[in-house]
């Protein structure tokens, strides 16, 4: 299978074009990630394209798409998931979402109790716990930093993420070197469906929060 990986939910803008066989582990055939938090929107479909050029491959070519469903900010997160949408109601092929945290777990591929977070600014992070086997036990969830580990049963080990890097000092974990989600992380999160023709699940952001923007509640009264 040939899987387009895209994720806009932390401030990389990550695409990348995957291979997919039952018998071996996915393998990259192109990328391209740049690290800004407020280019998702110009870069995104840049690096889908580059990305499939560099792959030999045009998008007609792709068997499914996989995309990070978050947790994460409001508007990186809707780029990432509109632009798959987009491309898999155009190419008539299924959209899998993958939550964000279950991605950077694989990359970490600790072997221990691994706890990721993610920057959800506003001095939070959003995160989520995982057992020894890589599977997710707790969240995703958006707390402070001092509130995550109270609020687990057992003490992870080690931690990943951008969330963890910044808060190290409050989470007082050892970081494994894995910040982002790669294009080969979030194929693994979705390959035993993907392999199996599933139904993908609704295309459904996990924003966490609710948008600052409210309904005004009356008109305004207007002086003359």
């Amino acid at each position: 299978m040939l899987v387009l990986a895209l994720d806009t939910a932390t401030p990389a803008v990550t695409a990348g074009v995957v291979e997919l066989t039952a018998d071996s582990p996915p393998r990259l055939l192109a990328q391209r990630v740049t690290v800004n938090a407020k280019a998702h929107g110009e870069l995104l479909t840049p690096h889908v394209q580059e990305a499939m050029a560099e792959a030999g491959y045009s998008l007609s070519d792709l068997d499914a798409i996989v995309c990070g469903a978050g947790p994460g900010p409001f508007t990186g997160l809707r780029v990432g998931l509109v632009t798959a949408a987009a491309l898999g109601q155009a190419l008539n092929r299924p959209v899998y979402p993958v939550p964000t945290p279950d991605a950077i777990a694989l990359d970490a591929n600790t072997g221990a109790p691994l706890l990721v977070a993610t920057d959800a600014r506003r001095k939070e992070v959003y995160w989520a716990a995982y057992d020894a086997a890589g599977r997710r036990t707790d969240g995703p969830h958006v707390d402070r930093p001092a509130e995550v580990l109270a609020k687990l049963p057992n003490r992870p080990r080690q931690a990943a993420g951008e969330g963890a890097r910044i808060y190290a000092d409050v989470l007082e974990l050892p970081l494994v070197d894995a910040v982002h989600p790669s294009p080969v992380s979030l194929v693994a999160a979705a390959a035993e469906e993907l392999l199996a023709g599933a139904r993908p699940a609704a295309l459904t952001p996990l924003y966490l929060r609710r948008p600052d923007a409210v309904e005004p509640t009356g008109r305004k009264r207007v002086i003359r």
